[in-house]
Formats: structure tokens, C-alpha cells, sequence
């Protein structure tokens, strides 16, 4: 994967497969913190943090479907 850093931030993608992986790690990583938060918590945590892990993950998961729906007409083009 040949891709640049912006200062400092997250890798630049510079072929469009690269941004699909990238979206594909993005998610992945969504999912993994939404296990992290809420795996191993007593029922009373448990029932605290759900609500919002699964928000944040939604939130995570729209953000994705965005940034891909800008790819899309980009590589149809």
C-alpha cells in the first residue's frame, strides 16, 4: 500500500483500492471498539455502556457509508 501521511494525521490513500481498504479497516476498527466497550461488564455496566457503544458505533458506521458513497461516483467516472 503506497500511501502518504497528512501531518501527522491518518494515512492518505492514493489509489481508490487503497480508500476501500482503508474503509474496510475503518469499519473493522468501529466494530472492534464497540466489542471493547462492551465485552466482560456486569449486567448493571453492561446495560449503562450498550446504549451508547451501539451509538458510537452507528455513528462510526454512517461516517463509512459516506466517505464510500463519495468513492463510488468517483470510480464510476
Amino acid at each position: 500500500m503506497a500511501h502518504q501521511r497528512g501531518k501527522g494525521g491518518p494515512p492518505v490513500p492514493t489509489t481508490k483500492r487503497e480508500a476501500h481498504e482503508l474503509l474496510l479497516i475503518e469499519e473493522a476498527d468501529a466494530w472492534f471498539e464497540y466489542l471493547e466497550a462492551t465485552r466482560a461488564q456486569s449486567a448493571i455496566r453492561y446495560r449503562e455502556v450498550e446504549p451508547w457503544a451501539w451509538a458510537r458505533l452507528n455513528q462510526r458506521l454512517r461516517a463509512v457509508r459516506a466517505k464510500r458513497a463519495k468513492l463510488r461516483p468517483a470510480a464510476a467516472a
